[in-house]
């Protein structure tokens, strides 16, 4: 894995970020707002798992799925909260399949409350790595 090839998917990953910031910034109860923070969640989380595989890859260590990741990213001090980022890893699994609003809203509050801080916190860690 080349340096150029995580500084790309790092780019992405924060852009992404900041979509995902600007949809939890809308203060609303509209479903349809909801919605859309959980597909950009969804594409957050799922650019998280690959920026950190990419840069664990370009540190010599071999990962393949999102867990393998997280657990590797925790391990070598990348992340700080290795349950929760399976927690958030989890949540992202379920929302491919969530027809109750109910459940959606309880996502979208554990998105808003917990999930932001934990990719901000990526956000951080490798900007002062790279």
């Amino acid at each position: 894995m080349s340096e150029s090839r995580f500084q790309e998917r790092y780019e992405d990953f924060k852009s992404a970020l900041a979509r995902l910031e600007e949809g939890l910034s809308i203060e609303t109860n509209d479903s349809i707002i909801f919605d859309g923070v959980i597909q950009r969640f969804e594409f957050t989380f799922e650019l998280s798992w690959k920026v950190l595989k990419d840069y664990l890859e370009y540190k010599g260590i071999q990962v393949k799925t999102p867990r393998d990741s997280i657990k590797k990213a925790f391990e070598t001090e990348i992340i700080s909260d290795g349950d929760s980022w399976i927690d958030m890893m989890i949540d992202r699994n379920k929302t491919s399949h969530i027809y109750d609003e109910t459940e959606a809203r309880a996502i979208y509050k554990k998105i808003k409350d917990y999930h932001i801080h934990l990719l901000r916190e990526l956000r951080e860690k490798l900007e002062s790595m790279t």
